[in-house]
């Protein structure tokens, strides 16, 4: 990100949900997708990193080294029930501090995907974890407006962010509020398949995390982008071109022949390690 100026005007009105005790977070458990796996931030050695990776390393900078446990079971392409079913056991077994759960968004985007029905088994799941672990943050799905292959979809997206919160309120689990963080609109956000945060997609998220649990941020996640050169059509045109071909339609053709792009894939972390 660039540079923040010295100014806490952006980063007020994000305060920490009240009662979470943010010095008694030792450990930390992400359950999810690919959005929490962290596809589109590739790190150095390949795999991917992501703003769970991202807010597990704030949360372990508080603390003494070595002293914080880590453990990320989320896998992409996965469905709710599928995450219920494979992740939310074993976080309950590693009995961390912190559980986030995000879920649902890929069930939202199956044909005659039902919002209602998908927020009643992340209901489900939600009462299990909220009763066995410590905080469970939940997270809302982000405004599809500005995404061409999703953009059909954001009355259902909307529908079960509506879902989420109220779940939340139910629960008493803080929010990771996706939908209200505006600088995710922008186009730089994300990766070039257009599905997935970009790296500095995910380091937004990762700091509104923070801010949702209490910690202090290094920048503020909404902060406005550099401006950009306008672009010509016929060079919108070209990109959009090659990313139909490069990306949506194998995307399209994984799901008509009933694959998941994490077919095979293991999760990246799944044991409760230090983080450093």
């Amino acid at each position: 990100m660039t540079d923040v100026a010295d100014d806490s005007q952006g980063l007020q009105g994000h305060p920490g949900h009240r009662g979470i005790d943010i010095g008694a977070i030792g450990s930390y458990t992400a359950v999810g997708d690919s959005f929490t796996e962290g596809v589109g931030d590739p790190g150095p050695d390949g795999a991917f990193v992501g703003w769970a990776d991202r807010l597990a390393v704030l949360l372990a900078d508080r603390r003494e080294e070595s002293s914080f446990g880590y453990a990320n079971l989320a896998v992409r392409g996965r469905l709710l029930d599928q995450i219920v079913a494979e992740q939310v056991p074993r976080a309950i077994e590693l009995a961390p501090d912190l559980v986030t759960f995000c879920a649902g968004g890929n069930d939202i985007l199956r044909p005659g995907g039902d919002p209602d029905a998908i927020a009643e088994r992340f209901e489900a799941a939600v009462a299990e974890l909220t009763g066995a672990v410590g905080t469970v943050l939940v997270c809302t799905g982000f405004d599809t407006r500005g995404v061409p292959v999703l953009r059909h979809l954001r009355g259902k997206i909307a529908t079960y962010t509506a879902h989420v919160r109220a779940i939340a309120d139910r629960h008493g689990c803080p929010v990771l509020d996706l939908w209200s963080l505006r600088s995710v609109q922008d186009r730089r956000a994300w990766s070039d398949d257009r599905l997935h945060l970009s790296a500095e997609g995910h380091t937004r998220v990762a700091l509104r995390a923070a801010q949702v649990l209490g910690l202090d941020v290094p920048a503020d996640p909404d902060q406005l982008w550099p401006p950009q050169d306008p672009r010509l059509p016929s060079e919108v045109r070209r990109d959009n071109i090659h990313w139909a071909r490069e990306y949506l339609v194998p995307w399209i053709g994984r799901r008509l022949r009933g694959e998941s792009s994490g077919d095979h894939v293991e999760p990246k972390r799944p044991d409760l390690l230090p983080l450093r």
